[in-house]
């Protein structure tokens, strides 16, 4: 909200909120309005502020808890999101929980996906692991091998000893809600090891053609969109995010969007090696400023 929330602040201090009794007793302040009136003045703020400005006084404590403030701020098919993380939904819980409950990074199929919601925009992000998706020569310790790392929030990820076909290939199925989508690949050139008093060390030795022929990105959906892009792997020894493409989810009947996509490199004529891979993520188009390399 920038200087504009600045001067709100300024507005609600304790002061201003509840009036200098020092000066006059009969001055009246935001800590005297009613509790109805002041949740439609936190109804247009975003989450994170509404948790901030519930601790001015007790009228905006209050009305932070009311139900149709959190409501709005939910997915419109919140329930069917919840019913497909647990399995069923818990009755009897307040908006703000089943939000609260929504922005933690939340584990299902069998822990190889995560689902949450961006506390600012309100929108689905979903993060597939390497284990949940299908990669050719996966089961053969030759080519690939899963190596521990803190640097996954699945503390796991699929690393390429060396290999000339190389394919990855992954599947969703989930309620998004009506909005635009993209969807990444993280990936690293290199190993990632243990911190060296406190540095970072990624191994690069055993990276090798990359730099050969560019990888391809696609993506489908069953409504019938496509996209394709390709690109080169150039930077070693630190997350990326590769774009693999945008989808479009409609407002439908339907309560669940297949989207299937693809990494390829399949020009047997060189072996490619040395590729650490992470997960594929799902994010809202409008909230791709907010993914950060590890």
């Amino acid at each position: 909200m920038g200087a504009g929330n600045s001067a709100l602040h300024n507005d609600l201090s304790p002061s201003s909120c509840f009036g200098d009794r020092n000066l006059s007793n009969s001055k009246p302040g935001l800590g005297d309005l009613p509790e109805g009136c002041v949740a439609l003045i936190v109804g247009n703020l975003d989450p994170v502020e509404i948790c901030s400005f519930s601790k001015l006084n007790r009228a905006f404590r209050g009305a932070s808890w009311a139900d149709f403030i959190w409501e709005s701020k939910l997915p419109p098919n919140y329930r069917i999101i919840v019913e497909k993380i647990l399995g069923g939904f818990p009755e009897n819980l307040q908006k703000r929980d089943i939000y609260a409950f929504l922005s933690r990074i939340n584990s299902f199929d069998e822990g190889n996906k995560k689902v949450w919601i961006d506390k600012r925009s309100g929108g689905v992000c979903l993060s597939i692991s390497a284990k949940g998706l299908s990669i050719t020569g996966i089961d053969d310790r030759r080519y690939w091998s899963h190596l521990p790392t803190d640097e996954s929030r699945f503390s796991s990820v699929a690393y390429l000893q060396q290999i000339w076909w190389f394919q990855v290939d992954g599947e969703i199925d989930f309620p998004f809600p009506a909005g635009s989508y993209s969807i990444f690949f993280r990936l690293q050139l290199g190993q990632s090891g243990s911190n060296w008093f406190g540095r970072r060390v990624c191994d690069t030795e055993k990276v090798h053609g990359w730099d050969v022929k560019p990888v391809r990105f696609q993506l489908w959906t069953e409504d019938g969109q496509h996209s394709s892009s390709q690109c080169m792997l150039t930077e070693r020894g630190n997350w990326n995010h590769y774009h693999a493409g945008d989808f479009i989810v409609k407002e439908s009947k339907k309560q669940s969007t297949k989207i299937k996509f693809s990494m390829t490199q399949i020009d047997c004529t060189h072996t490619k090696g040395g590729l650490s891979l992470d997960s594929v993520i799902v994010y809202p188009t409008s909230c791709n400023d907010r993914l950060k390399p590890f």
